[in-house]
């Protein structure tokens, strides 16, 4: 990966990400699914120093003692995580804000202790192009 674009849902907040990831993961915990308002949540982990903030400002939410959230405050859109206690040096994006979210594949499931029961069987379910048809 050279680099990687994204932002918010409204535009306000745009962001670029240079370098190689050291993961991506989506997880599952209760925490992320909660800010999210989603199952679960997609994080792409790179050194804070690849990512560069070149439109607006995020706004940074206290989630824990350490874990600081950051995202728009005019959409709602999460972008960023820090938590300079567990991961020091190290920024996780929601890996949906990229412009392309397929340019970095997931590699893995984290805190499924804390996954809702029926994400197991999520892939399961029946599929339907764009809208399920009226009844």
């Amino acid at each position: 990966m050279a680099e990687v674009t994204g932002g918010c849902h409204c535009g306000e907040i745009r962001y670029e990400v240079t370098g190689e990831p050291v993961v991506h993961l989506l997880c599952h915990c209760t925490d992320c699914r909660r800010h999210a308002g989603a199952p679960m949540v997609g994080w792409v982990m790179v050194a804070e120093g690849m990512v560069k903030v070149t439109k607006g400002q995020p706004s940074i939410y206290r989630s824990s003692e350490h874990g600081r959230r950051h995202f728009c405050a005019n959409c709602g859109t999460g972008l960023f995580y820090t938590n300079g206690n567990m991961l020091p040096g190290f920024i996780d994006i929601q890996s949906g804000t990229y412009d392309d979210p397929d340019a970095v594949p997931a590699t893995m499931h984290i805190q499924v202790a804390e996954r809702l029961r029926w994400m197991e069987a999520a892939h399961e379910l029946p599929t339907v192009e764009r809208f399920p048809p009226p009844e």
